[in-house]
């Protein structure tokens, strides 16, 4: 069955949410639409809409006129194997000691990794993102440095591969949030995959709003791969919940974006440690002074 999209950009929030509303009461009526900020802190909203028959241009362009955008960019979808074609694109990463591959390369694990069963799902964090790449690698440097971390959280988990990776070279508990419901399923049936379940805690929770996380800080290490904009949110917090000399592994921050939360950090008593960057996004290492 043919799949059909309507995309358009607009500026501002609570115009895009009104344009997405508008567009579930078309006929055809759309079999799902979304509103995605475009960029961090842009306020240039991307607005479309999935069609399973071609949808009316005409009133498309009404829509578009009326609220003074451009027009709607409608197009045919091929039909894909969407999963096969995942497997196809998501080959196994390494980080360091850390190997992250989809059940169908089970057979590539090399005997001398760590292995991470990651499987593609409406969740961030395979391994092959720059900005989760990043977190494992600095992870990694950290544990051949001889460091040790008894009390760790993986904050807005997504597939939980960091937490994953903490609880693998230990024996203690990993807490793994997300605020997304979705995300935390996603993180769970890994957490499953991967034999840690009761080792690797999964909890719905936005930044550190759970009692569970609250009760287990001060952590020694606390990982954030998200984006810019929470990143900094989170800082007063972080440094609440972090020990003195704990250490904190930032991401989901474009290489521009980086200074800005560096000044944040170090405002809340974090010194850097290291900087990565891998394609155009950054990784940060910190540690509370």
């Amino acid at each position: 069955m043919p799949t059909f999209t309507a995309v358009t950009q607009i500026t501002g929030k609570s115009l895009a949410e009104a344009l997405g509303e508008q567009l579930e009461t078309l006929i055809p009526e759309p079999t799902g639409v979304g509103v995605f900020e475009v960029g961090d802190d842009s306020d240039l909203w991307e607005v479309g809409a999935y069609f399973s028959e071609r949808p009316d241009q005409i009133e498309l362009a009404l829509l578009a006129k009326a609220s003074g955008i451009a027009d709607f960019v409608i197009s045919e979808l091929p039909e894909t194997d969407w999963v096969a074609k995942v497997r196809r694109d998501l080959a196994p990463v390494e980080a360091g000691r850390f190997f992250v591959y989809g059940a169908h390369d089970a057979d590539k694990l090399p005997a001398d990794k760590i292995g991470l069963l990651i499987e593609a799902a409406m969740a961030f964090g395979t391994g092959h993102h720059g900005t989760t790449l990043g977190c494992l690698r600095a992870f990694d440097r950290l544990l051949s440095e001889g460091q040790t971390f008894e009390r760790v959280a993986d904050i807005g988990c997504g597939t939980a591969v960091l937490g994953m990776a903490a609880a693998k070279v230990s024996e203690h508990l990993v807490y793994a949030s997300d605020i997304d419901e979705v995300a935390v399923d996603v993180a769970q049936t890994n957490v499953d995959a991967n034999a840690l379940n009761g080792q690797v805690i999964c909890l719905e929770a936005a930044g550190f709003s759970h009692e569970v996380l609250a009760e287990n800080a001060p952590y020694d290490l606390i990982f954030a791969n998200i984006l810019k904009g929470p990143l900094i949110g989170l800082a007063p917090e972080m440094a609440a919940q972090i020990k003195t000399g704990g250490v904190a592994i930032l991401s989901g921050m474009l290489h521009a974006q980086a200074d800005d939360v560096i000044a944040v950090y170090t405002r809340n008593g974090f010194n850097l440690t290291q900087r990565d960057e891998i394609v155009d996004w950054t990784s940060l290492t910190l540690v509370r002074a």
